[in-house]
């Protein structure tokens, strides 16, 4: 850590605004859709971060960036189709890498009209906000004038580090790499406060078990969102364009509500009166060796809100994946569609009826003054051609209207209990409607074959009818050619009390080392097709909720059998065989 000297920067609060307006004129219009704004080709935008700013980014155990600003790039970087490298390092770095064009977009950066000289900001995507923290037992602050005179730790090139010394309030500054370095100085006992964002500071003191330390003043809540080079108009457009595709999806706040939801609500917490009241009945339990019992119903309460926690992000999974598959499928579907199906379907009965009351008149016409010309063809052959074409426009009608009914059944967020009866021929048909056509671009050769009278199954339609959709469409993408097929069988299992469904394809099939992680999270074959490995993931934990099992078997170039097998509704016990195997 070093001290650095404070200097007066100066502020020039007109220019800027001018600044400003121009730059998000030209990033509004090149944005637009007729603009012809090049979307950067294959060329790979390097986007930087700050390697140790939890829950905003950081590396994890892995090595690798993870985060809600690494997310967010990445969803944004699949809505807009770019090709997009993270890199996360020290954020003193990182910023210099933005201004020397090493980096081309930073995901996080602080807004402030000094910083605004230098670089363009998107919309933001946060607001953030800085607090100054004290160890236990210090003086309280109000704000930064009572800095005046202290030794105060801030983050190299962060945001408080510019303004602190922009105003010169006349503090002794000590510079730090990353947040964490500033709290284990503080809670070390060095120096006085520490000039600090709230959420990740707030992270990392529990993280880091630096339980001494508190926040004793909020003074600034700061725009918070990508930033590029000053004048790089273009890239700021397509990063605003995909931050507002996310925005109206509602794509962005689910993952705002992953990563900072659960540290909003815990800031929100009055930790001194909880750990007051605690300590004053940890005192008075102990007296009476009660202690034990309100060690269990703390821990009792900690398990159950982890247990929320977790089934609330499984769900969002389940759903995310869920309009992901959507997504491959359709490219939209409006309910506007209903509206004209709707008037085909009410009209053409009508006109049905309406022809076969004027082919009375038609035929004695015919008969009397010879064939006659009608729609531009004779009537000899329109007499027999109408009848048809209006049955099957009729049924083309009744074909849009159920696989919209479909669709939007799909997509719709459904309950999360088991105890429907369901068939699971019809969930497989209604499955097989959903993806037609990715099995129409992908082979020339699709089969099914359903078992008769197929025993019913206990559990959730629409869940099932996801897994289904998941394994046609891996087996649609695992082929490499359309004269490779894909073949659907049910059949039922007498001796095992149960159902089956096998999805055999002629692809390019799995190597051994692979099959057996089919279904861990984020594992895939096909990364570099935009593949995230997460849908059969999901789907191996609604087979789990099913009590049922996958099983895969495959060779490379030989192609690949899965093979869905489900109990009966009457041997879904919790004793039963069936579920003790499959544990």
């Amino acid at each position: 850590m070093t001290a650095t000297p404070i200097t007066p920067l100066f502020s020039h609060r007109f220019a800027t605004t001018v600044r400003r307006i121009v730059v998000w004129l030209v990033a509004g219009f090149a944005a637009l859709p007729a603009s012809g704004l090049a979307q950067n080709g294959d060329e790979t935008i390097v986007v930087g971060g700050d390697r140790y700013h939890p829950p905003y980014e950081f590396l994890d155990e892995d090595g690798r960036p993870a985060g809600y600003n690494v997310e967010l790039t990445r969803a944004i970087a699949e809505v807009m189709g770019i090709e997009v490298r993270i890199e996360l390092g020290d954020w003193s770095a990182m910023r210099r890498g933005l201004e020397s064009g090493v980096i081309d977009v930073l995901q996080g950066m602080s807004y402030s009209e000094q910083r605004d000289d230098a670089f363009d900001f998107a919309p933001p995507h946060a607001i953030v906000h800085q607090s100054i923290f004290a160890r236990r037992g210090t003086p309280p602050v109000q704000d930064l004038e009572a800095l005046r005179g202290k030794e105060v730790i801030v983050q190299r090139g962060d945001i408080m580090h510019d303004y602190l010394v922009e105003q010169s309030v006349g503090a002794e500054l000590i510079t730090t790499d990353t947040h964490g370095d500033a709290l284990r100085a503080l809670a070390a006992g060095r120096h006085d406060y520490a000039l600090v964002a709230n959420l990740p500071a707030l992270y990392l003191s529990r993280e880091l078990g630096l339980i001494n330390l508190e926040p004793v003043a909020r003074p600034f809540s700061l725009r918070y969102g990508y930033a590029v080079r000053e004048g790089n108009a273009d890239l700021l457009a397509q990063f605003s364009e995909g931050l507002a595709i996310l925005k109206n999806t509602g794509r962005h706040q689910a993952i705002y509500d992953e990563w900072l939801g659960p540290m909003e609500q815990a800031d929100g917490i009055p930790w001194k009166r909880i750990g007051l009241v605690g300590a004053i009945a940890s005192g008075l339990l102990l007296l009476i060796l009660g202690g034990i019992v309100v060690w269990n119903r703390m821990l009792k309460r900690e398990v159950a809100s982890r247990t929320e926690e977790l089934r609330r992000q499984q769900q969002q999974l389940i759903q995310a994946d869920k309009m992901t598959s959507l997504g491959i499928l359709v490219s939209g579907v409006a309910h506007e569609i209903n509206n004209p199906s709707s008037l085909l379907l009410l009209n053409l009965p009508v006109l049905r009826d309406a022809y076969a009351d004027a082919q009375p008149v038609l035929d004695e016409h015919y008969r009397q003054q010879g064939d006659f010309p009608l729609g531009g063809l004779p009537y000899s052959r329109m007499r027999d051609e109408i009848p048809a074409m209006l049955d099957e426009m009729l049924e083309g009608s009744q074909r849009i209207k159920r696989i919209v009914g479909d669709l939007k059944d799909f997509a719709r967020q459904g309950s999360s209990e088991l105890g429907e009866c369901l068939d699971l021929n019809a969930a497989v048909q209604t499955a097989v409607r959903l993806v037609d056509n990715s099995i129409r671009k992908a082979t020339d050769r699709f089969e099914t074959r359903y078992a008769d009278d197929l025993p019913d199954i206990q559990g959730n339609a629409q869940r099932i009818e996801q897994v289904v959709i998941n394994l046609v469409l891996n087996a649609c993408q695992a082929l490499e050619g359309r004269g490779q097929g894909i073949y659907l069988t049910t059949r039922y299992l007498p001796g095992d009390g149960a159902v089956a469904l096998e999805v055999r394809d002629e692809g390019r099939g799995i190597d051994p080392e692979s099959i057996h992680r089919l279904t861990d999270p984020f594992f895939t074959t096909r990364r570099e097709c935009g593949g995230t490995g997460l849908g059969l993931s999901v789907s191996a934990g609604i087979v789990r909720e099913h009590q049922g099992r996958l099983d895969f078997d495959s060779r490379p170039g030989e192609g690949t059998t899965v093979t869905l097998t489900l109990p009966l509704a009457a041997t879904r016990d919790a004793d039963s065989p069936w579920t003790q195997a499959d544990r």
